[in-house]
């Protein structure tokens, strides 16, 4: 009997694997599922947690052995989409940015909203410029710790928080000076509203950026925005094409094209080189799921895309959910009682050092939150001067970004300070990663014939690994000696997709020769052929004799075989 039950329990273990999600707050949701359990079930799980029934926007991510970024599918299995082996870890991040975020139905949903534009505005991905950083700065620091009190914020208290990896003392000042004067009396979620009409308005809402190559070779980010598609190169917003405008996306290998129809009828078609096809393929999918989400009015016009060629069946992909219009119709049928929210307090974390979660709080009663002692502030000193630097939109559109740092942009006017890197890079925070407090390096680009640094380096650098000296060049040789292997891996390909192309169409030929001269098929345009001279010369002069040497052939092979 023992033995029974423990192969019985082996066997349930075999069958369950755990797993665990990272949600917005930096918390861990951590249960254990069936092996043959689909996506849905685990975000299930997590909205059920949560109290979230707005729950469309969201997706969860992870990160797979070769560092490529997913959305994990929830019309499959979890352990097939997977390629390492369990516990598994995961996170919970905004998929769709709601179009305005502020007019969201409940509560729960604004908030997880605003955690996720907190934690783009950390990582460099949500760009504005200094009075716009200096508001939404200050948004969140009434949010999270209430009324400024003199009691308990000292002098130069605001430069204690990360809210950007780097920014000057004018700033600092300046979001303290909000804080102090303008938001006093201000709930959580009044501040956190009004930081979401903020957001909502700047020109990267909803940005996350996937780097690429244009045709010249020079870095570029892409990305997907409520209102369409979106191409940051260099400081400028180069490209921006709206989801009517945009008729195809299609890839093939780490070739990315976007076709668009614009204004006067006018076909614009825009490529693209990802580092990877596995990372072409991710875009791909996303800008699909995007459109299919923003673009159409229900989900049942839906339709199946391919990316393929003329001869080769290549991705099929078929979004699967509500869209945007469905997800708002919905939302407006909720009648319930506004859940309560346990707010984060302010404690250092791994991923995001500026304002993020402690013990967790309740929100009853609003209007108060508890204060943080002055020595957590004081532990997060040392991160202020990050080496990271998170660029922040210039201040008209499509202009170029300002480069500012802590030791100019004080003595700059207001107008004039923006904080900005040389180029749009944001790190990536799919995983929460730790901030290098003593880096000097991590903030400085490598220019390679002007041109800012590879994807391969910005992989690096959001990694937290930066190249430095000798291993910059032996990188540069890695990458020259890697890109001549990939060139000639796609000479063999492109020879013997050729060649499979030519041995197809002989071998439909073949089939063609077979019935015309074999089968007794009355049809017009057979009979036809079989009637004029040419064939029928062929068919006597060469195909008969041709096919007697075969018999014969086959008669001999038949032969030795018995024989033996």
């Amino acid at each position: 009997m023992l033995s029974r039950f423990m192969s019985g329990s082996l066997r349930n273990l075999e069958r369950e694997y755990s797993c665990t999600v990272r949600l917005l707050d930096d918390t861990e949701y951590t249960c254990t599922i069936q092996r043959d359990a689909k996506g849905q079930y685990l975000f299930d799980l997590i909205c059920h947690h949560l109290n979230l029934l707005e729950k469309d926007y969201f997706g969860i991510r992870y990160v797979d052995p070769d560092k490529q970024r997913h959305w994990l599918d929830f019309t499959k299995s979890i352990s097939k989409q997977m390629k390492s082996q369990p516990p598994f870890t995961m996170c919970l991040r905004v998929k769709f940015y709601p179009p305005d975020p502020a007019a969201l139905k409940e509560e729960i949903t604004r908030y997880l909203v605003f955690l996720q534009l907190k934690r783009d505005l950390y990582h460099g991905r949500l760009l504005c410029k200094t009075s716009d950083a200096a508001m939404l700065a200050a948004y969140i620091l009434q949010a999270e710790i209430g009324d400024y009190d003199p009691g308990k914020h000292p002098e130069g208290y605001s430069s204690k928080f990360q809210f950007f990896p780097k920014h000057s003392e004018k700033l600092e000042r300046r979001i303290a000076e909000i804080h102090k004067t303008e938001l006093i009396g201000q709930t959580p979620e009044t501040s956190e509203r009004n930081f979401l009409q903020k957001a909502q308005m700047l020109e990267t809402y909803g940005v996350d950026p996937h780097p690429c190559k244009d045709v010249s070779g020079s870095p570029a980010f892409l990305a997907f925005t409520p209102f369409g598609f979106v191409v940051l190169q260099g400081n400028k917003r180069v490209h921006f094409l709206k989801w009517n405008e945009v008729t195809k996306l299609k890839f093939e290998a780490k070739t990315f094209h976007i076709y668009a129809n614009q204004k006067e009828d006018r076909k614009i078609i825009l490529t693209y080189f990802a580092p990877t096809p596995e990372a072409c393929k991710h875009l791909w999918k996303c800008g699909v799921e995007n459109q299919a989400f923003y673009k159409l009015e229900k989900s049942s016009q839906v339709r199946t895309v391919s990316s393929s060629n003329l001869f080769f069946k290549g991705s099929r992909f078929r979004y699967s959910g509500r869209v945007a219009k469905e997800v708002m119709e919905q939302s407006a049928r909720i009648k319930r009682e506004p859940p309560e929210i346990h707010r984060a307090g302010l404690v250092p974390s791994r991923s995001c050092p500026s304002i993020t979660h402690g013990p967790r709080l309740s929100s009853v009663p609003r209007t108060r939150r508890r204060a943080v002692h002055i020595s957590i502030m004081e532990g997060l000193e040392s991160l202020r001067d990050s080496a990271h630097s998170t660029p922040v939109r210039s201040v008209s559109h499509g202009e170029s970004f300002i480069p500012r740092y802590r030791g100019h942009a004080s003595d700059a006017s207001e107008g004039m300070a923006v904080i900005s890197d040389e180029a749009y890079s944001p790190s990536d925070s799919v995983l929460p990663t730790p901030v290098a407090e003593h880096s000097t390096d991590t903030g400085v680009l490598r220019q390679i014939n002007g041109a800012p640094c590879s994807i391969e380096e910005e992989k690096e650098s959001e990694a937290g690994t930066p190249m430095r000296g000798d291993d910059s060049e032996e990188g540069a040789a890695a990458d020259s000696a890697l890109s001549e292997v990939e060139q000639v891996n796609k000479f063999v390909l492109s020879v013997l997709r050729l060649l499979l192309v030519t041995i197809g169409l002989l071998f439909v030929l073949l089939l063609l020769l077979i019935i015309l001269t074999e089968s007794d098929l009355d049809i017009a345009f057979l009979s036809d052929i079989r009637q004029t001279p040419e064939f029928e010369q062929f068919h006597y002069e060469y195909f008969c004799p041709l096919r007697r040497w075969f018999a014969c052939k086959l008669r001999w092979v038949g032969g030795l075989l018995i024989n033996d």
